[in-house]
């Protein structure tokens, strides 16, 4: 069950000629538009490609972008839960496109109410029952207000809690099984580190007291470094050309979340996620990995 913050990701593709005449900026003559699944619904969407069912809980509003990330996922068969909110504008990310770079991204967003959000912690009691893992994608957005409750509701039910964690205040995640921060998304809570015993010595110091059983850094170039009661497990990125990082993150945790669903322990799973995040950055834009991609050498 994956739960948080989603998001309509728009691409416009154009050819860059000139400079305006205006300002000194690129004119882009758009030749091609396409829209993603983006935030919780592409992760939802990375577990699905790995062969696992995923159900996505969330808020939309009741606009276009509401109904075209619906369109979306059902074409994708990914099932899911939405709560509407009339007042809530869906998050839709715009990236233009020139020659193969991106040139501009504008946002449009707004927060959903508190009544919306009471019905997704209802959906996830109900939910549950019928997964073997729950996922939160926190992107900040507001929707997972209700987070620490969440996690309490799962974890009574025995689920394995993974969190892709946003901001300074990692209290809320309290109780999780693992969360999976970047190297920024870190050091904004435990403070810049000189050196891996100092690393080691704060990470440890929060896992333990937010009563977490692991914390998975992810590293990007440096790969990535689970730190639980056995101390830390670090596993080197692959080389790889680097094309897009975008959405790496979620494949990360997606194949982390689809492999301890299925059984894998953390220090198992560990290996495949970076694995995955190591394919997933060649390719552009939201992405995911199939299990054959994943598995190919494994299993030649």
């Amino acid at each position: 069950m994956v739960v948080g913050d989603v998001m309509l990701d728009r691409y416009w593709f154009g050819d860059v000629e000139r400079i305006s005449p205006e300002a000194p900026v690129p004119v882009v003559r758009i030749r091609r538009e396409e829209e993603r699944l983006g935030g919780a619904a592409n992760v939802a969407y990375n577990v699905q490609m790995l062969g696992v069912p995923a159900t996505l809980l969330t808020v939309v509003g009741t606009d276009d972008a509401a109904q075209r990330l619906q369109k979306l996922l059902d074409e994708r068969r990914v099932a899911h839960v939405l709560g509407h909110d009339a007042t809530l504008q869906t998050i839709v990310k715009l990236r233009v496109i020139g020659r193969s770079q991106q040139l501009l991204r504008i946002d449009f967003e707004s927060q959903p109410s508190h009544e919306v959000l009471s019905q997704l912690l209802g959906a996830v009691e109900r939910e549950v029952q019928r997964h073997d893992a729950v996922l939160f994608s926190d992107y900040a957005k507001g929707g997972l207000a209700h987070i620490p409750r969440m996690i309490e509701i799962a974890r009574a039910a025995g689920r394995p809690v993974l969190v892709d964690p946003k901001g300074t205040d990692f209290d809320r995640y309290a109780g999780a099984t693992v969360i999976t921060p970047n190297r920024s998304e870190l050091a904004q809570v435990i403070g810049r580190w000189s050196d891996e015993a100092m690393l080691t010595e704060r990470v440890q110091a929060l896992r333990e007291r937010l009563k977490l059983q692991a914390v998975l850094l992810t590293r990007s170039e440096e790969g990535m470094t689970l730190f639980d009661a056995q101390g830390a497990l670090h596993v080197p990125a692959l080389a790889r050309e680097v094309f897009d990082v975008t959405g790496a993150g979620d494949t990360v945790i997606a194949t982390l979340a689809a492999l301890v669903a299925d059984g894998m322990t953390l220090r198992e799973a560990v290996p495949h996620a970076n694995r995955a995040g190591s394919i997933v950055v060649g390719k552009f834009g939201t992405a995911g990995v199939t299990f054959d991609e994943l598995f190919a050498r494994t299993t030649a």
